[in-house]
């Protein structure tokens, strides 16, 4: 059976938008509408199609008119190219290869049907042994397991530190290499694909949709439980965050001290394209917007250049599912989009996170709305002098390291800054992380 029911074709056409493609004060003036896509697939268990557009609340007269720059219409994606969940703690295999395996987090269900989040999972090879050896370990392993279900973990049991991963917009977890090197390092790796995002995206839903980052809560504390159950006992658990992500790992942190024992950032975007005074004016302009019709579209330019610098159909290195990270981001709407700016705001006014944070970034920006050579050693995305600024008021010890000619995602940028990147990690974490107990 082809578990992830492949596409078809090379990407499925969706119009551009988010983080990754454009800063907001375009969206707010009149621009090209998104393209429609094809029609939804009715979620399981519904008796009829899924609506084109959320249902209307209090208010909200189907006539009314949008403010420039949003659009009303809610097209999904192809029904191809999705993951088949699994039965509750089940692992199966990915495609990222051997030692990489996901399981399904459902999260019951929402207006527009079955909602779940997925965790992607990286156990390297084990050593060589000898046969006597490892049959003695698997008989001791197999009692410990038997006296475990009755008494618990024992007490001599070593806790297992964990490394959990958070992607960004329109994104999805790919970099067997970063799970690699945490692996190396002695962590137990584990992604955490949000919901609507990647593996979780299904077919009836709106990609990424969220109206409050705080909807995210739901998916970080069913990671956590299943990584608990999956580890037997749980020690540091590291959280590296990407981008949206970034933001998202931040805001969880702070409602949350003690959960993550550290941070670290691959440029999180914590603050708008340009000042706290444009995001100010923009969710001025959004807010209304949103409490009638979250999921109006803003009209976003369509640009690829962020793909051009990624993919290895283009300038990059890195084979992307077409789905889940496709040519043009997701469209953005308007619900999406003030959650964002209020997390932003939040930051603005300075969170109190209490473990260490590394916040990384490329040491220069180039925006832009056509693809240019120049975002192949530059973050193409984030305005990084703000995330810089922004980034000193997340906690208490923040250590902010700028990487040359890295790109916006520094653990995807070509090799020189990658490693860069990774030696940054390195060097940090001698300092502010544990030594982790190997041999899990």
């Amino acid at each position: 059976m082809d578990r992830w029911n492949r596409p078809r074709v090379s990407g499925p056409g969706k119009p551009s938008g988010g983080a990754e493609s454009a800063a907001l004060p375009g969206a707010l003036a009149a621009g090209e509408e998104t393209a429609p896509g094809a029609a939804r697939e009715t979620p399981p268990g519904a008796a009829g199609p899924a609506p084109a557009q959320s249902p209307p609340s209090a208010g909200d007269s189907p006539g009314e008119p949008l403010p420039a720059g949003v659009i009303a219409s809610d097209a999904g994606p192809s029904p191809q190219g999705y993951a088949i969940d699994t039965a509750p703690g089940q692992w199966l295999d990915d495609p990222l290869g051997a030692g990489f395996a996901y399981t399904t987090l459902a999260q019951g269900e929402d207006e527009e049907g079955p909602v779940c989040a997925t965790l992607v999972r990286h156990l390297p090879p084990r050593p060589a042994r000898e046969p006597w050896r490892d049959a003695l370990l698997d008989l001791a392993g197999g009692l410990r397991r038997a006296g475990g279900a009755l008494r618990g973990p024992p007490d001599g049991e070593a806790p297992v530190p964990v490394v959990l991963s958070v992607h960004g917009w329109t994104d999805y977890f790919y970099n067997a290499e970063l799970a690699r090197f945490w692996s190396g390092r002695g962590y137990r790796f584990y992604a955490l694909e949000l919901r609507r995002y990647g593996r979780s995206l299904r077919a009836w839903q709106t990609p990424g949709f969220v109206q409050d980052l705080r909807e995210y809560d739901d998916d970080i504390d069913a990671a956590l439980s299943a990584i608990r159950a999956d580890v037997g006992r749980l020690g540091d658990v590291v959280c590296v965050a990407h981008s949206t992500g970034g933001l998202v790992a931040s805001l969880w942190a702070d409602r949350h001290p003690g959960a993550f024992s550290a941070l670290v950032l691959n440029a999180p975007w914590l603050e708008l394209q340009g000042s706290s005074l444009v995001r100010a004016a923009a969710a001025g302009l959004l807010d209304p917007v949103a409490r009638r019709r979250p999921r109006a579209k803003l009209k976003l330019p369509e640009v690829d250049h962020y793909w051009q610098s990624l993919s290895a159909e283009a300038h990059g290195e890195w084979a992307l599912h077409p789905l889940w990270r496709p040519r043009h981001s997701f469209p953005v709407t308007v619900g999406w989009m003030t959650a964002v700016l209020a997390g932003h705001a939040a930051v603005s006014r300075g969170l109190d996170i209490r473990a260490p944070i590394l916040v990384l970034t490329s040491d220069r920006t180039q925006l832009g709305t056509q693809f240019d050579p120049a975002m192949l050693t530059a973050d193409a995305v984030i305005d990084v002098e703000v995330v810089r600024q922004r980034a000193l008021k997340l906690g208490r010890a923040v250590t902010v390291v700028r990487v040359e000619n890295a790109m916006h995602d520094l653990f995807a940028s070509a090799a020189p800054a990658r490693s860069a990147a990774y030696d940054a990690v390195t060097r940090w974490s001698e300092g502010y992380l544990p030594p982790p107990r190997r041999g899990r």
